[in-house]
C-alpha cells in the first residue's frame, strides 16, 4: 500500500486515536527479557522476491516470465549466512495467503479478480485466508503450509527468530478463509449487513449500494483477462480499507482492501471496555487478567485466534501493519495474550504519530514501534542536503523515555531504497547513516535485505515504482541476486565495492549485537563540538555510548566530499562519569581494527585529533 500510506493516515480520521496520557516509566522496566543485554537485529525480506534467480525483469511480466522465489530458497547455507551477517530476527514479509493474479483452482482457491488487486503478484497487505500461506511460495501449492513450518524449523536451526505480518486493519475484498481451524467462523460470517455499523459486525457496510470499480484503474496494464469487466461482485459495499466510505474508493485509497471493525462507531466513539487509568504502569499479565470477564467485539476474538495459530506454529512475533488505525484496547487484549503463550515473542507495529507512540507501547502492549517520522526522517534530509544532523540530538532526548522501544531502520518494503538516487543516492553514502542509525540507540536494527550489497531498486516491475522494490509484482533483485549467486549464497558474483560494502554491514551489526556499551547509556557531544570547534564540520555529528564494561565515542561524517581534520572534545562531566583521570588513553576504531588515536586529558577535559574522511565513520572504544 505504498502508493497512498500516507494519503490514508491523514484522511481516516476517524480511525485514529487519542488515548489518556501515560506516566513516564523507568527504561528498565520496559525493556523486554530477550533484548536486556544484547541489542537485536532484524532483517527484513519480502519472502517472494528473496530466492528469485531470473533476471528478465519484463515490466508487468508473469510469474512464468519473471519468475518467483520460494521457502525453499532458504537454504540451511542461506539462513546461516543471513546469520553470520549479525542478524538475529529474520521477518518474513508476505507470507499470509493474500490476493494474487493466478490460477490455483486446482487446489480449491478461488481466482481474485485483477480490478480490486494491485499488481500481478498482489499485495501482502490484503490477506485472503490468514490460516495458510501464499501458494506462489510453494514448490508444490498443496503442500505450502507444511513447507512453511519447515522454514520455521530451519530457522530455528540457524539460531535465528522469525516474524511474520498480520494485518489486523484490513483483509482483502474477496476473503475465503478456506482452512479455518474448527470453531472458528469467517470474517463477515455472522454481520448483518443491513447496517453500516454494528459492534459484532466484522465490517463496516454502505447498504443497498453495489461497489464500484475505481476511476482510473487499469488492471493488469490493460491487458485482457475474462475477470476484468468493470464489475467486483459486492453487494452490498464496504468501506474501505484505509476508511473511506465511498461505494466508489479513490484510486489512490486501498481498494483491494476493506476495513475491519473494531467496536468504533462510525462517529469515532468507543463501543467497548476501555482500560482503567493507570494500566499504562501495569504488566501484561495484569492486562491480559482484565481481559478476561470482558465481553469485547467479535473482529478482536478473531485475530487474537490469528494470533495464537501462528504462535503454536512456533512463529517468534509478529509485524503489525499500521497499527495506529486499530484502537490500543485491542492490542492490550491481543498482545497480553501472546505473551502469555511466549513472553519473549517480538511484537513490532508501524505507527507513525509521535503522540501515540507511549499509548501503544504501555497500553497497548507494544514491543517496539517504527522510529521513521522522526530518527528515519531527519536522517534522510540530512544526507538529501535538507538539514545539518544536529537536531539528532533533540529526538533522542525527546525519546529518552522510549528510546529501547524505537525500532531504527534506514531501508525496507515501503520505502525509497537506501542506495537509490532518491535518498542517499550511493551505497557509499549510506554507510555514515547506517552507523549512526545502528549505535545511536538500545532499539533494535532493522536492514532489508539487498541493503548490504547496494541494491537500489532501479527496475521499471509494473505496478511497482522505481527506487522501490516492487512488493506487488514478479521481479528479480539484481545486486540481492548476485550475492545469491545462483543458490550458493556466497557472494561470488559481487563486485569488489559491493563485497567491501557487505563486508561493512557485517562488521557492524556483529559488532552490534556484542557491544555492552550499545546497550547502556548516551550523551551527545555534539552541541560541544559545534559550539567550541572552529574546524568541526556541520555535517559531522558525535556522542558517547558507554556501560560498566566498555565505552564509546562514535563520530560519523555525512558529507560525502570533504575530509574534516579537528581536535574533537570530551566535556568535563564525561570525564567525571567515565573517572578518567589526567593522562593519554588509546582510542580504537572498531569496525576495521585500523584506526587509532589518543584521547588525551588535561584541566578535566578530553581532546582527541581526529581526520575523517567523506562519508566515513568511526566507532572508537576507549582502551
Amino acid at each position: 500500500m505504498i502508493k497512498s500510506k500516507l494519503f490514508a493516515v491523514g484522511t481516516a480520521v476517524t480511525i485514529l486515536f487519542s488515548g489518556c496520557k501515560t506516566k513516564d516509566l523507568k527504561m528498565s522496566e520496559v525493556k523486554e527479557e530477550n533484548s536486556k543485554e544484547h541489542k537485536v537485529v532484524v532483517y527484513q525480506v519480502f519472502t517472494r522476491l528473496f530466492g528469485n534467480k531470473n533476471k528478465t525483469n519484463k515490466p508487468w511480466g508473469t510469474i512464468e516470465e519473471n519468475g518467483v522465489g520460494k521457502f525453499n530458497d532458504f537454504t540451511d547455507k542461506a539462513l546461516n549466512e543471513i546469520k553470520d551477517l549479525g542478524v538475529t530476527y529474520i521477518w518474513y514479509t508476505g507470507v499470509p495467503h493474500h490476493a494474487l493474479v493466478g490460477d490455483y483452482t486446482a487446489y480449491g482457491i478461488s481466482n481474485d479478480d485483477p480490478e480490486v488487486v494491485k499488481g500481478r503478484a498482489g499485495s501482502p497487505y490484503a490477506v485472503k485466508d490468514y490460516y495458510n500461506v501464499n501458494p506462489d511460495l510453494a514448490v508444490n501449492p498443496a503442500n505450502r503450509l507444511q513447507e512453511f513450518d519447515n522454514l520455521i524449523t530451519r530457522t530455528h536451526k540457524a539460531g535465528l527468530k522469525l516474524i511474520i505480518d498480520i494485518v489486523p486493519n484490513h483483509i482483502a475484498r474477496k476473503y475465503e478463509g478456506k482452512n479455518n481451524p474448527e470453531g472458528v467462523k469467517d470474517f463477515g460470517a455472522d454481520d448483518d449487513v443491513n447496517v453500516e455499523y454494528k459492534r459484532d459486525n466484522n465490517f463496516y457496510y454502505i447498504p443497498k449500494a453495489h461497489f464500484e470499480i475505481p476511476d482510473g484503474d487499469v488492471p493488469l496494464n490493460g491487458e485482457k483477462n475474462p475477470m476484468v469487466d468493470g464489475f467486483f461482485d459486492e453487494n452490498p459495499a464496504k468501506w474501505t480499507g484505509n476508511g473511506s466510505r465511498k461505494v466508489k474508493p479513490d484510486q489512490n485509497d486501498w481498494y483491494e482492501t476493506v476495513k475491519v471493525n473494531y467496536g468504533i462507531r462510525p462517529d469515532g466513539s468507543k463501543d467497548f471496555p476501555e482500560l482503567p487509568a493507570g494500566f499504562d504502569q501495569k504488566s501484561y499479565q495484569e492486562h491480559f487478567a482484565f481481559w478476561q470477564d470482558k465481553d469485547v467485539p467479535d473482529s478482536w476474538k478473531k485475530f487474537k485466534s490469528i494470533a495464537m495459530y501462528w504462535t503454536a506454529k512456533g512463529v517468534d512475533g509478529f509485524r503489525y501493519d499500521m497499527a495506529e488505525m486499530v484502537p490500543y484496547e485491542f492490542w492490550s487484549y491481543m498482545n497480553s495474550a501472546i505473551k502469555m503463550k511466549n513472553p519473549n515473542a517480538f511484537l513490532l507495529a508501524e505507527v507513525y504519530n509521535p503522540n501515540e507512540y507511549r499509548n501503544y507501547i504501555r497500553l497497548g502492549k507494544m514491543d517496539y514501534l517504527y522510529d521513521k517520522v522522526e530518527t528515519y526522517d531527519k536522517l534522510k534530509d540530512v544526507i538529501r542536503g535538507k538539514s545539518t544532523p544536529d537536531g539528532l540530538s533533540d529526538i533522542q532526548k525527546g525519546m529518552s523515555d522510549i528510546e529501547h522501544h524505537m525500532l531504527h531502520f534506514l531501508d525496507n518494503h515501503d520505502e525509497q531504497r537506501l542506495a537509490s538516487p532518491e535518498f542517499a543516492g550511493t551505497p557509499e553514502r549510506g554507510k555514515s547513516l547506517m552507523v549512526v542509525s545502528t549505535t545511536l540507540s538500545t532499539s533494535p536494527t532493522m536492514i532489508y535485505f539487498g541493503q548490504e550489497v547496494g541494491e537500489a531498486g532501479n527496475e521499471n516491475a509494473g505496478f511497482g515504482t522505481r527506487s522501490r522494490t516492487s512488493i506487488f509484482d514478479y521481479i528479480g533483485v539484481p545486486n540481492h541476486q548476485k550475492w545469491m549467486n545462483d543458490g550458493k549464497f556466497d557472494g561470488g558474483q559481487l563486485s569488489e565495492s559491493e563485497r567491501n560494502l557487505r563486508d561493512f554491514y557485517k562488521r557492524l551489526l556483529n559488532f552490534s549485537i556484542k557491544s555492552p556499551a550499545l546497550m547502556g547509556s548516551f550523551q551527545e557531544i555534539q552541541s560541544e563540538n559545534r559550539q567550541n570547534n572552529v574546524g568541526y564540520d556541520e555535517l559531522l555529528y558525535s556522542y558517547l555510548r558507554w556501560s560498566e564494561k566498555q565505552k564509546l565515542i562514535i563520530i560519523a561524517n555525512f558529507s560525502s566530499e570533504k575530509t574534516s581534520e579537528f581536535e574533537l572534545k570530551i566535556p568535563a562531566d564525561v570525564i567525571a562519569k567515565w573517572n578518567l583521570k589526567e593522562g593519554e588513553y588509546k582510542l580504537t576504531d572498531q569496525l576495521y581494527q585500523q584506526n587509532s588515536v589518543l584521547l588525551k586529558v588535561e584541566n578535566r577535559v578530553g581532546k582527541a585529533r581526529i581526520k575523517i574522511l567523506p562519508s566515513e565513520s568511526f566507532i572508537f572504544e576507549l582502551q
